[in-house]
């Protein structure tokens, strides 16, 4: 079972009876057998409107705190500890003054919410370019294409990012991390404050299976009365109901069910920005100086680059090389091709002839290739893909 301190960042692939990180002692300890493997990731701010009020004024840190407007307004936020109270988003303000009295109440400040949003949102960008926003403080993360060059696992570079946000903006955020977003955003939940959990896909039917129907995603009140009439209760008898018979009692929506209740999402992450590159790069133990070596390093740092390209419909036209010496001098070599491809055998066939230019006996201790100036491929002329294809 791999296990990943929060705190200080080590790592250990299997580490499975440990309580506490052996190397700083923080109990914050992530374990679990996907831990590395999964890269959809939900990302929630935690109480986020009150919490940047009491980060303005500290005085208001050990109080209950609701962010609303007067008597006959609602709740905008709660605090956790006035949710302790029973105080929850939407509820009439009179209702959460009753529940309780000796709670301060802020009004709303949406520009500075936005401003602190829009700063956390640049922190999700140091981690992944694939970011679709939810909503003003929470947002989807894909890692299977990354601007990011390395191959630290999307794991670790959440931890990263979720100690980042709480040391430079002083907010804390809560981390689900799963084979997909139905599932990442579940997680995301089930640790909150400060939370990071984790659900993996072999696991996913038989956590699903006892979960109250509410935890899917719109399957609203209205929808839990009319199952409850059915004496559905709990996700486990959805799963156990034919996708035939779910589409004849919920429509359209019949379809979702089904597949939600066994773990299933295909939606990808909707990612506003456009994917500039893709890369893979790995390092070395020793560094190593034979070309022969080098050039299999490379190939199949190609294969994974090509592998990303094509499960996420992307083609790129230029090829990057990216190699670091012994003494840390880092080399990038490029070549932009005529047309833009997804061919494995083609962005190799350029990568290892950038190589071959500086494998020369110098011995290097990183290599890296990316392919950049990318475009979606539905963008491309279906003939021209079958004239490449001829080709």
């Amino acid at each position: 079972m791999a296990s990943l301190c929060r705190d200080c960042f080590a790592h250990s692939p299997s580490n499975a009876n440990s309580a506490a990180c052996p190397v700083c002692g923080s109990p914050r300890l992530i374990s679990h057998d996907e831990l590395f493997s999964l890269k959809v990731a939900h990302l929630d701010c935690d109480a986020f409107y009150a919490s940047v009020e009491k980060r303005d004024a500290p005085a208001l840190r050990l109080s209950p705190l609701i962010v609303g407007g007067g008597r006959r307004g609602v709740v905008a936020a709660a605090c956790y500890m006035a949710r302790q109270y029973g105080v929850r988003s939407a509820m009439p303000m009179f209702k959460a003054r009753a529940a309780c009295p000796h709670a301060a109440v802020v009004k709303p400040n949406m520009a500075k919410y936005k401003a602190v949003g829009s700063e956390v949102r640049q922190l999700m960008r140091a981690a992944t370019p694939a970011i679709e926003p939810i909503s003003i403080d929470e947002a989807f993360l894909d890692f299977t294409v990354t601007e990011i060059s390395d191959d630290e696992p999307p794991a670790i570079k959440l931890v990263k990012l979720a100690k980042a946000v709480e040391q430079q903006l002083d907010v804390t955020v809560s981390i689900g991390l799963a084979a997909n977003k139905f599932l990442a955003k579940i997680a995301s939940d089930l640790d909150k404050p400060r939370g990071f959990a984790v659900i993996g896909s072999t696991e996913a039917t038989a956590f699903l299976r006892a979960q109250p129907v509410g935890m899917i995603h719109g399957v609203g009140k209205a929808t839990q009365s009319r199952m409850a009439r059915d004496g559905i209760t709990r996700i486990g008898q959805l799963a156990n109901l034919p996708g035939a018979e779910l589409n004849r009692r919920f429509g359209s929506f019949g379809q979702r069910l089904a597949h939600y209740a066994r773990g299933i999402d295909h939606r990808q992450v909707k990612t506003r920005r456009p994917v500039k590159s893709v890369s893979s790069e790995t390092t070395f133990e020793d560094p190593i100086a034979d070309a022969a070596e080098l050039a299999g390093r490379l190939s199949r740092l190609v294969e994974r680059v090509a592998g990303r390209m094509q499960e996420n419909g992307y083609l790129g036209s230029t090829v990057t090389l990216k190699l670091k010496t012994a003494s840390f001098k880092t080399l990038t070599r490029s070549h932009t091709l005529h047309e833009a491809t997804g061919s494995s055998s083609l962005i190799e066939t350029t990568a290892q002839s950038l190589l071959a230019r500086e494998a020369d006996g110098t011995p290097y201790r990183l290599i890296g290739v990316g392919m950049a100036n990318m475009i979606n491929s539905d963008s491309v002329n279906q003939s021209d893909l079958l004239a490449d294809m001829q080709v």
